[in-house]
């Protein structure tokens, strides 16, 4: 089912607020740390908000997920105050990890050969089961 109007406009100030509130977090506790909102989708009800974020560096991405998750009414709590006077009630907020950034430097590496190169080692590809 694709999004309503209301639900994208909804997402898209989430995400545009969301993201201040944790860059500024970012930048008081977590030096050298960047959290971006990659996307936030809004279900049909507006009750719950799935929120994406990715974090640069990536080997950081599980640490500060978890913070952000047990910070969650905390943050909510900074959204329904900086939303007041556009949305009537704030949604639920559920926090995933984007790990699209790792995708591309994974294409990224292989274009440019420094990947191993499946033809020359076939042993790194999956072996399919023939029935």
């Amino acid at each position: 089912m694709e999004e309503t109007n209301r639900q994208k406009k909804i997402a898209g100030v989430i995400q545009k607020d969301l993201a201040e509130v944790l860059q500024a977090d970012a930048r008081n506790g977590l030096r050298g740390v960047i959290i971006s909102v990659s996307k936030v989708s809004v279900t049909a009800d507006l009750g719950q908000a799935k929120a994406y974020l990715s974090v640069f560096p990536s080997e950081k991405r599980e640490e500060i997920l978890k913070g952000v998750i047990a910070n969650t009414v905390a943050i909510r709590h900074e959204l329904a105050l900086r939303t007041k006077h556009q949305l009537r009630r704030m949604p639920n907020l559920l926090f995933f990890g984007d790990d699209s950034l790792d995708y591309i430097e994974n294409i990224d590496a292989s274009l440019k050969g420094k990947d191993v190169n499946p033809i020359h080692n076939p042993e790194i590809l999956d072996k399919r089961k023939k029935s």
